[in-house]
């Protein structure tokens, strides 16, 4: 008779604990009988009340680390810009906009969206590197604050978009200093062979041409070498101090130099990695900026809007294949990406006060989308689940709902604001009917 398979095991290296994911959350609590909350508010009760998947955010959180954030910088009086990109949720970017924040934004939506927040155009920073025509009109016919352009061919559009509406536009220059952030290759935009920006040595000379184009008025230089940066303040310090040299030979030309962008990045902790602090930020920007006498500004997005978030789901089944248990959730790619897209990692905790004391074992949590790419986790442990149990994913609030998508004709799911002991629905779930809104035949196929 031969032996049995033995069970998988879970990793050597072992996921932080329920308990230790719960401690370095502040805004998620455990409850007895109401099990999973945020602030005083029960998951349970939202799905309840909405169903799932929905992404859930904390307004607590968003004010606290933003207000974090902001008394690091106090000293160095940089304005605090919210990456739109990271959450462009209208009450997620008003909640923000009410403490104070402006914007970066990288289309004429996200300035539409920060618009429609309370957030002045003159307080929005409008950053990518593929500009339209289209969107620098309406960015320029609104008063935008300062456009970071990053090439000499997009001087000339600004230039021309400029002078056809008559008006001056600021520009700063994002230049690529070349440095690595160690980060994941796929959102790093500081290095060479990164498509972002204009590589340093090249700055001067695009800087004059700039100061002599009609319609620009040239306020500074600007930077931004990557996303989720949490391997210590060296790569900013190393992108700062170019900046600071690069400002001095250009004044030392005789140009004027107002402002310094000193991008954003700034990661958080999803598993165990080391959490950056916003003073140490703040120190790097003061030791190599701080005695230049010109306006700095940040943009962090993740920093605040991650942690706040979580995405909601409930268990479809489980399935048994060999030794290996599937959990099956109504959560999929489409709705959180970032671990089919990045190998990303995500806590995972149940709702229900009972799965806390049940005892964990190994399984692959997946959604219902038709592709192997369709995995979130990997020999996790986790409670035995039913169906209809709740789990929660934790640090979603950074591009989750963002990248969503409606692959598999899938609707895109509920978002909904916590504040205290309320909540409310800040984005309705896309229905069924909404999919198939605004697709229609063309004259020569018949009608079903």
């Amino acid at each position: 008779m031969g032996m049995a398979a033995p069970a998988p095991l879970l990793p050597a290296d072992p996921d932080p604990s329920f308990a230790e994911l719960l401690a370095g959350r502040p805004h998620l609590s455990l409850h007895a009988q109401d099990g999973l909350t945020m602030e005083e508010v029960p998951l349970a009760a939202i799905a309840r009340q909405v169903g799932t998947p929905t992404w859930v955010y904390s307004a607590g959180t968003l004010r606290r680390r933003y207000q974090a954030l902001h008394a690091a910088l106090a000293d160095t009086g940089a304005e605090i810009h919210f990456a739109v990109k990271s959450n462009p949720n209208l009450a997620v970017v008003r909640t923000l906009a009410e403490q104070g924040a402006g914007a970066d934004i990288v289309s004429e939506g996200e300035m539409r969206l920060a618009l429609a927040a309370g957030i002045k155009a003159d307080h929005i920073v409008f950053s990518g590197v593929g500009k339209t025509l289209n969107e620098l009109r309406f960015a320029l016919s609104r008063g935008i604050g300062q456009i970071n352009a990053e090439s000499a061919e997009e001087l000339g559009m600004i230039s021309a978009v400029a002078q056809e509406l008559g008006v001056t536009a600021p520009v700063a220059l994002r230049v690529n200093p070349d440095v690595d952030p160690k980060t994941h290759a796929k959102i790093t935009t500081g290095k060479s062979e990164n498509k972002f920006g204009i590589p340093i040595a090249e700055a001067p000379s695009l800087y004059g041409l700039a100061a002599t184009l009609p319609g620009l008025r040239p306020l500074g230089v600007a930077v931004h070498i990557g996303s989720q940066i949490t391997s210590g303040m060296s790569a900013y310090a190393t992108a700062y101090q170019a900046l600071a040299e690069l400002v001095r030979l250009l004044r030392a030309r005789g140009l004027t130099v107002e402002r310094v962008d000193c991008g954003g990045g700034l990661g958080i902790p999803y598993r165990d990695e080391p959490a950056p602090n916003p003073a140490a930020l703040a120190g790097a920007i003061r030791t190599a900026l701080g005695k230049l006498e010109v306006k700095l500004m940040v943009e962090p997005g993740r920093w605040i809007s991650g942690p706040a978030g979580v995405l909601l789901a409930s268990v479809i089944l489980q399935k048994h294949t060999g030794t290996r248990r599937f959990m099956i959730l109504d959560a999929a790619m489409n709705d959180l990406v970032r671990p089919a897209m990045y190998e990303a990692w995500h806590g995972i905790l149940p709702v229900a006060p009972a799965d806390y004391v049940a005892p964990v074992s190994p399984c692959d949590v997946v959604g219902p989308v038709c592709e192997t790419g369709d995995t979130f986790a990997r020999n996790r442990g986790l409670p035995p689940m039913k169906p209809g149990s709740l789990v929660a994913f934790l640090d979603a609030g950074a591009y989750g709902a963002a990248m969503s998508s409606t692959y598999n004709s899938r609707p895109l799911a509920a978002e909904v604001l916590v504040d205290g002991t309320r909540f409310a629905v800040v984005r309705e779930r896309q229905t069924q009917e909404a999919l198939l809104a605004g697709q229609h035949l063309p004259d020569w196929l018949s009608t079903p």
